[in-house]
């Protein structure tokens, strides 16, 4: 059916039908995100959709606000009939507009078939990432983990480590998301590490299900060699293919991973609307939650 003047709204429930269409633009993107990820939307953020008169919904963009400062833009996806007739350009307006209008700065992690989309209506570079990709787990993956650094623990994260964890991601990251890292929990108990020294945090990872493949991420960590020895604890334990959003700048830890199977699938760079200057500590950033959240 053809979209004349597509009918934009802002999505508080989704029925089984409208979730159906959701899935059906991620699989025809050959994106990772189940509905597990599309109920985090609907739970702490705001789905945009842009209807047929039959109702079915055939293009998306979803905001995520952390705290006053800014917000996450993401899973702008359009199915392939209604491609190029501005809908994505469109939804991304009303994001921005309706994020620009609360006081937050939105940022959001672009393809590089996205970045001139988002460049022309004010979005300026900021750092980039590549998606890695394991196969299966190899030799080294297979061996005892890497030692962490003298004086390092790793081990699983328990209740009592979330509070003090929180706060040392918020650090990081330039805003509280404990609902979202909580959203994660028990979707990839493999990959969710701390790292202590003594009694203090200097690393975590956290992972999760997609549709096609697990996914490592966030990894936060306080150096290169804490950041390997938490992947290597997870890699260790994970025989699943695996993804990973690494920061370009994180060189020694591509090298980890690269020794380990891990090839780069894609790029990303994050980006900001009128804001030049990013929010997180590149230091403690290795790996990202992912392009949807941060």
């Amino acid at each position: 059916m053809e979209i004349s003047e597509p009918d934009i709204a802002v999505k508080s429930s989704l029925s089984a039908p409208e979730l159906d269409d959701l899935e059906a633009l991620v699989t025809e993107a050959r994106w990772n995100q189940n509905a597990k990820d599309w109920r985090l939307f609907l739970e702490l953020g705001r789905i945009y959709a842009a209807h047929t008169a039959s109702g079915r919904i055939v293009a998306t963009t979803a905001t995520l606000p952390y705290g006053e400062r800014f917000a996450w833009v993401s899973m702008v996806l359009v199915a392939g009939p209604y491609r190029r007739r501005g809908l994505a350009t469109q939804l991304m307006r009303c994001a921005t507009e309706d994020l620009a209008a609360a006081g937050r700065v939105p940022v959001l992690d672009a393809t590089p078939d996205g970045q001139p989309v988002y460049r022309a209506i004010g979005y300026q570079d900021w750092w980039g990432f590549h998606r890695l990709r394991r196969e299966q787990m190899g030799a080294k993956s297979a061996r005892d983990p890497l030692a962490a650094p003298a004086g390092v623990a790793i081990r699983p994260i328990t209740d009592d480590d979330w509070p003090a964890l929180c706060a040392f991601d918020a650090a990081a990251f330039g805003a509280a998301r404990n609902a979202v890292l909580a959203g994660l929990r028990g979707r990839l108990r493999d990959a969710e590490l701390i790292a202590l020294s003594g009694d203090r945090i200097v690393g975590f990872s956290l992972g999760r299900d997609g549709r096609m493949i697990p996914h490592i991420g966030p990894l936060v960590a306080q150096s290169d060699a804490i950041a390997c020895a938490l992947l290597a604890h997870a890699l260790a334990r994970i025989e699943a293919p695996l993804f990973i959003d690494l920061a370009d700048a994180k060189s020694a830890v591509l090298a980890f991973l690269t020794a380990r199977g891990f090839a780069p699938a894609r790029p990303f760079t994050r980006m900001a609307h009128g804001h030049a200057r990013r929010f997180d500590d590149p230091q403690r950033t290795f790996a990202v939650v992912g392009p949807e959240f941060g």
